[in-house]
């Protein structure tokens, strides 16, 4: 998909959709969170209840350490349940994203017993959907740059099928006349955000994760170079590893020193949520444009994402962002004219300067998890896998190394004589 800045113009015609019930209706695991004390130690204190924090907590908290999650806001409120739930390294696959592929794949892999035993610990369902993506094109220009981007998943050694557009229009038939050709990914799965987020509380909770909302991380508590916890509005937390796992506000100036500072800054990705019905059908596979991704959800919902917008933290939903949107899968899929517009929300991506994840011991009992950028579904399982071992055996398993801190990190000028 290309990207779509939309922090000029339309910035003015900001919407506060944060109070209406159904923009809650999916960005909202549905449990509440009793209002928990800050415990005065644990073994790890996560900074962010996210995915990335939750699954590892999930993971630490099985493996017998005692676990304290701590939010700024509430469960998922950054990117976890503001995005899709794509696990798509084929359709997500560009130039450029070689050294980030190796791990995407060992995620996938991961993901179906992630799937079973988070299924399992929280007797939640996660919508786990197996159809795989069509990516499409429109017009001679859009066929060309889908067979570079077939050329690209071939020589990367990815499974990715090329259709005509009647075989397109056969696997779902709703789709344009115009749509020409596509690729079909057969192991890009999906999963439900809401129901993932759900899921991981209760599994977390049930294994002795304490999780504390709205109490913001004001400093880390270091002690002879060491981190031994943090401060916070409601007090201090010690531990033997803080974990940074606060998306999108993981790159904040403040919390770091300048030297351990993450290139990580947010980007603005909105989404909405159509209402099929009987009539109106829904589709069976994901579908990707050069404008849009669709992923049609068991409860009858088509999310249609999402914008791609470097404007910092501008939060809410524009008039241009939706339009972008509504004509970008208009462009494929008519029948989304009779849709009901059930839910339309924004979010913040953490995105690293190379668009992969930072897995990194950024100094004695301080880790970082974040920087996961489109990619955060996919990449949970192996992340919540490569911290767990991180902790517990003091060593990242190999499927994880080469996401430190220091491949940014320019090499020192030599003095001229």
């Amino acid at each position: 998909m290309k990207d779509t800045n939309l922090c000029g113009s339309s910035r003015r015609f900001l919407l506060d959709v944060s109070a209406t019930s159904t923009t809650l209706s999916r960005r909202s695991t549905g449990l509440v969170i009793d209002g928990n004390a800050l415990p005065a130690r644990s073994d790890v204190v996560i900074v962010g209840a996210g995915l990335i924090g939750l699954s590892a907590a999930w993971r630490l908290a099985r493996a017998g350490l005692t676990v304290t999650v701590i939010e700024r806001d509430t469960v998922g409120a950054g990117a976890s349940l503001a995005a899709t739930g794509m696990l798509a390294p084929a359709a997500e696959h560009e130039p450029g994203s070689d050294p980030l592929l190796p791990l995407a794949l060992e995620s996938l892999t991961r993901w179906p017993g992630f799937r079973d035993e988070l299924q399992a610990a929280s007797g939640i369902g996660i919508d786990y959907r197996e159809e795989g993506t069509l990516v499409l094109a429109i017009g001679r220009d859009e066929v060309d740059r889908l067979r570079f981007r077939h050329d690209l998943q071939i020589r990367s050694g990815l499974t990715a099928r090329w259709l005509s557009g009647t075989e397109v229009r056969a696997r779902e038939p709703a789709l344009r006349p115009s749509v020409t050709a596509g690729l079909f990914c057969a192991e890009d799965h999906q999963v439900d955000p809401p129901l993932v987020m759900a899921a991981l509380t209760r599994a977390a909770q049930a294994a002795g994760v304490t999780i504390v909302e709205r109490c913001p991380v004001e400093a880390l508590d270091w002690q002879g170079g060491r981190v031994r916890g943090v401060a916070t509005p409601r007090g201090s937390a010690s531990s033997e590893t803080v974990i940074l796992a606060a998306g999108a506000w993981s790159g904040q100036a403040g919390l770091l020193p300048d030297e351990l500072a993450l290139p990580v800054r947010p980007i603005r990705g909105q989404s909405l949520a159509l209402k099929t019905n009987a009539r109106t059908g829904n589709l069976s596979h994901m579908v990707w444009t050069e404008q849009v991704h669709m992923a049609p959800k068991a409860d009858g919902h088509l999310i249609v994402g999402a914008t791609v917008e470097d404007c910092g933290f501008v939060p809410g939903v524009t008039a241009g962002g939706l339009y972008a949107l509504l004509e970008g899968a208009r462009r494929v899929l008519p029948g989304i004219e009779e849709m009901e517009v059930a839910a339309v929300w924004s979010g913040f991506r953490p995105t690293s300067d190379d668009d992969a994840p930072i897995i990194d011991t950024l100094a004695p009992g301080l880790v970082a998890a974040t920087g996961h950028h489109r990619n955060g579904y996919l990449l949970a399982p192996a992340t919540a896998d490569a911290v767990c071992a991180l902790l517990t055996t003091g060593a990242l398993p190999d499927f994880a190394h080469g996401f430190g801190l220091a491949r940014f990190q320019r090499p020192a000028r030599r003095a001229v004589a």
